[in-house]
């Protein structure tokens, strides 16, 4: 486990209230939202734990499946 640090921060009440309810929404947290923006001021390079939804997404495709195929896929069901 990483070296992890408690911080106090001061915000205004509806900020936290939206915060959260985004966090809720997007199907992660706010130490984590505020992690990932903390991350991209800095420079510092984004973890999949940085974003949720990949963290959802991964894995649900088949191995094997290509750029190509996903594109033939499109084609056929959208061009008509």
């Amino acid at each position: 486990m990483e070296n992890v640090s408690k911080l106090t921060v001061r915000l205004n009440r509806r900020l936290i209230e939206d915060a959260k309810q985004y966090a809720a929404q997007h199907q992660t947290t706010v130490t984590q939202l505020i992690a990932a923006y903390l991350r991209y001021v800095t420079g510092q390079k984004q973890t999949s734990d940085d974003l949720p939804i990949l963290r959802r997404l991964s894995g649900i495709l088949p191995a094997d499946v290509s750029t190509n195929a996903y594109h033939d896929y499109l084609v056929e069901k959208y061009d008509r």
